[in-house]
């Protein structure tokens, strides 16, 4: 019923169109698209952010808003006087049509190889269908895709049939157009839009966009060399044709790189008359679910000379996990989305507790840290202060919070787990995994987010410690003590336990040991220290997060229960040993060689409860002798 509904409105706007004067038409086209750029606020906006792309770099902002509402009136006339113009004989229209650069097409076609002219939604580009542009003795044909309206579809087709163009559908296939090549002919094909999966991606506006390898395709096939045509509104319905330099298939170009170089003649057709392209064609647009490019088939190709790193980036903003541990194991996840697309930025969105740790993992490009006292808002401007488009948003955590804040920051695509109520916030849900068992470490939980957008999540490198990590070893063995564990106390081996840990250690070993702990565990730091007889340099809710880590690259090994600093450590290159009991160390274990987990497996565990309600025998079953044995034996084999 729609498609109908829409078929009968085309059709009363084109009688109308044919009833009056062309000059009318277009000065009337005029002033419909500017009321249409008010009318329309989400096309407006979506023109403005694809002019900024192109132009961000030397226009103004008041230049790309004059811009925005000229390009509404110019489309608008354009598409009114091509209603018109289907009606009016070919010497009416060419009456009102110059060209320039067309003597580079009878050249090409007298070599007999045949012509491919790449199109663009340019100014009155039905003009083309509606002419013999080509001259003469010239045959001319066009590849077209079938509208969605099917009413729509054949109204248009029986209105071109009249015209002196022949027309070639896709889903037709393609031996047809390159036979009709082979003898000679010229064939037109549509260049200019974002063509998803099947496309190369090579930079346009100096951004990296899917484009169509169909004229590189036919054109290496046949021997016709490519040329752009593009057409400029010279005056009320008045329009120009622009021919560009001839793209020959040379010996050493391949179909990606004649992409690539088609789009940049397509470029320089635009530059010259910005106002007539149809900005209102998403042509960057964020693939959905992949838009990491690591699994796409032909690739990124760049011209030679060209620079990734002098292309526009595309924007990531990672919502990173409140958690120290947490944070740790989502490394290999934001390395590999990093590492997902060449022209990718990552900036990190994390509370300011955890900042120094995310700056100093070199994937990440940017930290933007949220004030402690910062509600909801307080963290959506910090977004919007940052001054950066984002592309998409990858959020870590599961809550509500996040969404929020990428979607009052206004982030166009938030992607995530489903989580707690924001199903309504999210443009990209990642499906959780199916099987509750095998039991999977929570790094992959992480990992699976990259993988549903395109990335790599198989390379092995993606768990490797810091660069630069490793323990930095000088004088006596330094020993890191670790007994907290901020999520409650059934994580935390009782605190004698690991005072006669530690003296049977130091019995043999001639150790310095250092004590670690957050800022709310200063009491136990004490208490401890003095079951040690402060044998011990206690440095327990002293350290920032950048000092604690070049502590931990100072220590041989550290002892901890299982919480964020065992996390860190493993992630730094410092051995761990790790005494767990109510979590579960398939799951949230030390990643990487060399870390050591003491556990002893009872009936209840895991429980993953923040306080033991029997009698914490999981813990209890763990001894001092078992712990300390292990420390010297891992230290041994280090030695």
């Amino acid at each position: 019923m729609s498609h109908r509904f829409t078929y009968l409105v085309y059709r009363a706007v084109e009688t109308c169109c044919r009833l009056l004067p062309l000059t009318v038409v277009w000065q009337m086209g005029r002033v419909l698209g500017r009321a249409g750029s008010l009318i329309f606020p989400g096309y407006r906006r979506l023109v403005r952010r694809n002019l900024e792309i192109a132009f961000g770099h030397d226009r103004s902002a008041a230049e790309l808003d004059w811009l925005t509402r000229e390009h509404f009136a110019t489309l608008t006339a354009n598409l009114l006087s091509s209603l018109k113009i289907s009606y009016m004989g070919e010497a009416a229209v060419l009456a009102r049509l110059e060209t320039r650069g067309m003597e580079k097409v009878n050249v090409v076609l007298k070599e007999g190889k045949g012509l491919i002219y790449a199109l663009c939604h340019m100014g009155n580009w039905e003009v083309l269908s509606q002419t013999n542009i080509l001259g003469p003795g010239v045959k001319s044909a066009s590849m077209y895709q079938a509208l969605g309206n099917p009413y729509l579809n054949a109204h248009v087709l029986r209105r071109r049939s009249r015209s002196v163009c022949t027309l070639f559908d896709r889903k037709d296939g393609f031996q047809t157009p390159a036979g009709w090549l082979r003898d000679g002919n010229a064939l037109g094909i549509l260049a200019d839009q974002h063509a998803g999966d099947g496309g190369v991606w090579c930079p346009f506006f100096g951004r990296l966009a899917s484009t169509t390898t169909l004229p590189a395709l036919l054109s290496r096939r046949t021997g016709a060399p490519m040329v752009a045509l593009t057409v400029e509104t010279i005056g009320p319905a008045r329009w120009r044709l622009v021919c560009g330099e001839p793209i020959p298939m040379t010996k050493g170009m391949n179909v990606d790189q004649a992409t690539a170089r088609m789009n940049q003649t397509l470029e320089e057709g635009i530059r010259h008359s910005p106002a007539d392209w149809f900005w209102v064609h998403n042509r960057w647009k964020t693939p959905n679910p992949d838009f990491l490019l690591a699994r796409y088939k032909r690739g990124v190709t760049l011209l030679p000379g060209m620079v990734m790193e002098n292309l526009q980036r595309f924007e990531i903003l990672i919502r990173s996990s409140n958690w120290l541990g947490d944070a740790c194991m989502a490394v290999p996840a934001v390395r590999a989305i990093r590492r997902g697309r060449p022209d990718a930025r990552v900036t990190i969105l994390t509370p300011e507790k955890l900042a120094g740790f995310w700056r100093a993992v070199p994937e990440v490009d940017a930290v933007l840290a949220i004030p402690r006292e910062a509600g909801i808002p307080g963290a959506a401007r910090v977004i919007k202060r940052s001054g950066i488009s984002y592309d998409a948003a990858v959020l870590l955590p599961n809550s509500l919070r996040s969404a929020l804040e990428a979607w009052l920051a206004g982030v166009p695509r938030i992607v995530g787990y489903q989580g707690h109520h924001r199903k309504w916030l999210l443009d990209q849900i990642i499906p959780k995994k199916k099987r509750i068992t095998p039991t999977e470490h929570h790094v992959r939980h992480y990992l699976r987010i990259a993988w549903r957008l395109g990335a790599d999540v198989e390379d092995a490198t993606l768990q490797d410690p810091l660069p630069g990590a490793g323990v930095e070893v000088s004088g006596k063995v330094r020993i890191g003590i670790c007994a907290g564990a901020e999520y409650g106390s059934a994580k935390r081996w009782p605190l004698e336990r690991f005072a006669e840990a530690i003296k049977q250690i130091s019995a043999e070993l001639d150790a310095e040991i250092v004590l670690f702990g957050a800022p709310g565990e200063k009491a136990m730091g004490e208490t401890l220290s003095g079951m040690l007889d402060g044998k011990c340099e206690n440095l327990v809710g002293t350290t920032s997060l950048e000092e604690l880590m070049r502590e931990l690259r100072r220590c041989r090994l550290l002892l901890t229960n299982d919480t964020g600093t065992m996390h860190l450590a493993a992630l730094l290159g410092t051995p761990v040993v790790a005494i767990f009991g109510s979590t579960e160390p398939a799951w949230t274990g030390p990643l990487g060689q060399g870390h050591t987990v003491i556990r002893q497996h009872v009936e209840c565990s895991p429980c993953f409860l923040r306080e033991c309600p029997l009698d914490f025998r999981c813990m209890k079953a763990v001894t001092p002798e078992q712990v300390s044995g292990t420390v010297r034996r891992i230290l041994a084999d280090h030695a």
